[in-house]
């Protein structure tokens, strides 16, 4: 409960503190310019009209807990017409033969419900839950558009507010995230990791929106938990296959979130407390033709972070909680709103925004018969973002539709740390495997014992200002044929200043001829048999400066045109598409652009059978097509990188699936995909003596196969869920990073193909909610990831070697030490062990008699099974005394403790 926070302030820390690494990135040049306007305005001329097809769709709206039809509902249209739900609950309304349209539906003292209305199907459920009283409430039909939530074969997979509810409200953060972390293709990284990979793809290529705004950076905490809170999402889309041309931005996987929407009649309160936050969500409607609806969300932790300090005396692992000074915050409001001005004219409007921090300062004095050390280190973080985006819809005839999107965004963090590690009178150790080379250092430094620190530090400051705007445009052709076409431009303006300091260690030989010799002069070492023997042996440890100063611009221009067709009776669909985009980046004495980019795309679509027995329908699905995205490093490039030639990653990515539903509810899907990753971005860096060497080079290559498995049990009486399982097999190749000291998305491997560090074979969720009585549910979650991969050792323990310190900023701390290293080797066969996480949450739902209060109580616990195993990798030892920890180390940086929380929600 309150010692899950402390996890994110050890990540910040111990990532800081041990080994942090340059956050640097590229940026483009070139003084060129490519006009699109003219090549864009060709989409237009794939048009010409014809008249809408429509058919007869029966809608049965029922009481979700009680399973009774909803006499009364009232249905209107966008062409005007009226229904009115019979005895039981029935209304029959007409909807394009061809084109898919969501129900949002409504009843008095009713939950707003949605539905996405396929083009296979005539008949549908639609189950409401019980709310504040909602006068005169309608279902609305409506032309489907961009962002619309839906589960298709070989694109994308969703999840409703009623799911996000059940698997995302648990835990010490409530966060959507915890849902999209479930589904297929969709890579397992813990509690406290909101960055998941997607079907392979690394984790910084998954893009995420928010109704319909692409948002820059979508985390919390650096990226421990999403901004996307549960009681703000009405559903929640990944597209991880092959989707529509009408996105991009993305090679790996498209979150798509759909905020909740106000109530045009009533007005609505929320209220939630949880372990770690309150919530409040407030509806107001506006002249009973739209609404604002407001969200919010605060933390505290204060209390629960002098809990866990507490708790630490008794749990040992988790005494780091007791370096909090500033404990973890988030601060974030959400607002959306829509105004429909006539039947084929609505305003829809959202923003948000957030602030986050963390405050620490860890201080440890060691004194043992083997090592006298002190460290001490201080971090301090803060982050604020925010961005509002507006759509204008239009009808302008019953067959086309004309949207208009535009917003703006901003983001500024600020990290401060500082870490020295110092220690006292350290004597070199004699031990058998070592006194080769103790020999040798008795001629170069006349003392058995030496002092030395070192330092890291970071003192940066990041500021980004995003602006977007697009123009989407539909029209239905008849005889179903639909054409659309858009066009959008992004403008990014990113700043970054600061100073950075790590230390890295690279034997001497890896040194060019002339750096050797200033070594060896600083040294004070002329023996040519002594230096041979050095270069062979010595170990140079040294700090690394990384000092960013960039004011860069990158303008994304993109265009897409596509087309739909529906055979009459819905047994086959197809979808081909085309989409261009092209980056131009400007900077500090630099500018790069892009070649313009064709992503063309395929989709086709077959029902093999309705309605035959037991089985409700099978459809089989492939898609084919190419994707492009620019890597989020080129946001910090600078002249000195020089650049040749600027590019988007890109990605050719092939899906068959197919779908079996049976008439109980219970849903099979199965997914194989082929992805070729190719122009990936990544940067290999090489430290000398007094400077950094950062090549960005645009020639990654990636191979990925895998399968999704989706077994899924529909909302029912008793109990429903899935079962999703993913394997996976993933290979990159960075052709010209030359083996560097540091990289950034790879750039350390060389030429070789290699499973990146976040794959793993296996991943397998399983989720049940069982509901024994109506106002009750049990929701569980297991899961089993395989490792990730470990090296593998080659002794039995530790070797200690000679280090040379050196500082050009300190020569006084110039001098031989003494560090331990485990041999080893990658190997590809040699994984940590399975991570096994299970959660469980009980719920208790409630309501007043006349239906206008409604409450629920739940209280859980994440990491079920940490007291009786946690995943395991090598074995942790000291690097400066070679002395083992007993037991091998955790495999990740989970609680070792089970997680409980609890959870109030109050609706009125």
């Amino acid at each position: 409960m309150t010692i899950s926070i402390i996890t994110k302030v050890y990540l910040l820390i111990k990532t800081f503190c041990t080994c942090y690494t340059p956050s640097i990135n590229v940026k483009i040049t070139s003084r060129m310019k490519i006009k699109l306007n003219s090549f864009l305005l060709l989409f237009p001329l794939f048009f010409s009209a014809v008249l809408l097809n429509a058919r007869d769709i029966a809608i049965t709206v029922i009481d979700q807990d009680l399973n009774l039809p909803l006499e009364g509902a009232v249905i209107r249209s966008w062409d005007g017409a009226e229904h009115i739900c019979d005895e039981n609950g029935i209304a029959v309304i007409q909807a394009p033969e061809n084109r898919q349209v969501i129900i949002q539906a409504g009843y008095p003292g009713y939950e707003t419900g949605r539905l996405v209305i396929s083009v296979s199907e005539n008949s549908y459920t639609l189950a409401l839950r019980l709310s504040g009283i909602m006068e005169n409430k309608e279902l609305v039909i409506e032309a489907a558009k961009p962002g619309t939530s839906e589960t298709r074969t070989g694109r994308s997979v969703a999840i409703s507010a009623r799911e996000i509810a059940q698997t995302a409200e648990i835990g010490v953060i409530e966060d959507v995230m915890s849902s999209v972390k479930l589904l297929p293709g969709v890579g397992f990284t813990g509690l406290f990791n909101a960055q998941p990979s997607i079907r392979g793809g690394d984790p910084g290529d998954m893009r995420a929106s928010l109704d319909g705004y692409y948002i820059l950076n979508p985390y919390h905490w650096g990226g421990g938990f999403s901004i996307f809170d549960p009681r703000m999402a009405e559903s929640a889309q990944l597209s991880h296959g092959v989707f529509s041309t009408r996105y991009g931005h993305s090679i790996s996987g498209l979150l798509e979130i759909t905020a909740k929407k106000p109530s045009y009649t009533d007005i609505q309160i929320d209220i939630g407390l949880n372990t770690s936050a309150a919530n409040l969500n407030l509806s107001v409607p506006v002249s009973g033709k739209g609404g604002i609806l407001f969200m919010g969300r605060v933390t505290y932790y204060d209390p629960v972070v002098a809990l866990a300090k507490e708790l630490s005396k008794t749990f040992p692992a988790i005494d780091l909680i007791n370096s909090v000074r500033v404990p973890p915050y988030i601060r974030s409001g959400t607002v959306t709103g829509n105004y429909r001005f006539t039947g084929d004219l609505e305003l829809k409007a959202a923003g948000f925004w957030g602030m986050d921090g963390v405050g620490a300062s860890y201080r440890n004095l060691s004194d043992t018969s083997s090592l006298r050390s002190n460290t001490s280190a201080d971090f301090d973080f803060i982050n604020y973002q925010g961005f509002f985006n507006t759509a204008l819809s239009w009808n302008p005839r019953n067959d086309m539709l004309l949207k208009f999107t535009a917003g703006t965004g901003y983001e500024k963090s600020d990290v401060n740390g500082d870490m020295r590690f110092d220690i006292y009178s350290r004597s070199f150790m004699l031990t058998e495997n070592n006194t080769w080379y103790y020999n040798m250092l008795q001629s170069l430094y006349d003392d058995e014992s030496y002092d030395f620190y070192t330092r890291s530090y970071m003192e940066q400051t990041d500021l980004a200002v995003n602006a977007q705007s697009r123009v989407d445009y539909d029209w239905e052709l008849g005889k179903g044929f639909l054409l659309a076409a858009g066009v959008q431009e992004m403008f990014t303006y990113y700043k970054t200043s600061g100073r950075q300091q790590d230390h890295i260690e690279k034997n001497l030989r890896s040194f060019d001829e002339q750096t050797q010799e200033e070594l060896f002069l600083q040294m004070g070492i002329t023996d040519p048999a002594l230096k041979d023997f050095l270069r062979r042996y010595l170990i140079i440890s040294m700090p690394v400066n990384y000092n960013p100063d960039t004011d860069n611009k990158l303008f994304t221009t993109s265009g897409y045109s596509l087309a739909e067709y529906s055979s009459k009776d819905n047994r086959f669909r197809a979808e081909l598409g085309l989409r261009l985009d092209h980056f131009y980046l400007t900077g500090k004495d630099f500018s790069h652009q892009s070649k313009p980019v064709l992503n063309p795309r395929l989709n086709l679509d077959f029902t093999v059978f309705r309605d035959l027995g037991i089985f409700k329908s099978l459809d089989i699905g492939a898609g084919t097509g190419l994707f492009s995205s620019m890597n989020n490093s080129v946001y910090i490039a600078e002249n000195e990188y020089e650049i040749d030639e600027l590019k988007p990653n890109r990605s050719w990515t092939s899906v068959l699936g197919t779908r079996l539903e049976l008439q109980s509810g219970l849903i099979f899907n199965i997914e194989g995909y082929f992805k070729y990753n190719f122009d990936r971005m990544y940067i290999p860096i090489n430290a000398g003596l007094n400077n950094l060497e950062i090549r960005p080079q645009f020639n990654g290559e990636g191979k990925i196969w895998g399968i999704d498995v989706l077994i899924q049990k529909l909302q029912s009486r008793y109990w429903d869920g899935w079962i999703s399982y993913s394997w996976l097999w993933v290979k990159y190749r960075d052709p010209d990073s030359g083996r560097a000291d540091m990289g950034i998305s790879g750039g350390t491997r060389g030429n070789e193909w290699y499973f990146p560090d976040f794959h793993r074979f296996h991943n397998l969720n399983m989720v049940l909610n069982v509901k024994p009585v109506k106002n009750i549910n049990i929701y569980t979650r297991f899961g089993l990831a395989s490792g990730v991969q470990l090296s593998r050792r080659l002794t039995d323990s530790p070797d200690s070697y000679p280090v040379y310190v050196y500082d050009s900023n300190d020569p006084q701390n110039n001098k031989y030490i003494e560090i331990f290293y485990w041999r080893s080797v990658r190997d590809e066969k040699n994984r940590t062990t399975a991570s096994l996480p299970m959660d469980i949450k009980f719920s208790i739902y409630g309501k007043n008699k006349n239906g206008k209060t409604r409450f629920e109580v739940y209280a859980a616990v994440e990491n079920v099974l940490a007291l009786c195993y946690t995943a395991q990798g090598n074995t942790s030892f000291n690097r400066y005394t070679g002395q083992i920890d007993r037991g091998s180390s955790s495999a990740s940086y989970e609680m070792p403790i089970p997680i409980p929380s609890f959870g109030f929600k109050l609706s009125y």
